[in-house]
């Protein structure tokens, strides 16, 4: 039970990791938005491809998770 608990914990650090980096990359895109036009419409493109991979990252690790917990109750 030590075990799944332990992987469990690793991969959601995983996700936070990855949380907070894109907040951090998001951020300082928002910054560049005030600066000029062509970097407002770089952002939003940049924004939307974040977006998309934050959700695919989150869907793998989820499905990880599960596969994790069905090992390790099926014994």
């Amino acid at each position: 039970m030590l075990n799944l608990i332990k992987k469990i914990e690793k991969k959601t650090n995983n996700m936070i990791f990855v949380l907070v980096g894109n907040g951090f990359i998001l951020l300082v895109l928002g910054v560049l938005i005030i600066w000029t036009d062509f970097v407002l419409r770089l952002t939003i493109g940049i924004f939307v491809l974040v977006i998309a991979y934050l959700f695919l990252y989150m869907a793998y690790k989820l499905w990880a998770i599960k596969l994790d917990i069905k090992k390790h109750l099926d014994f």
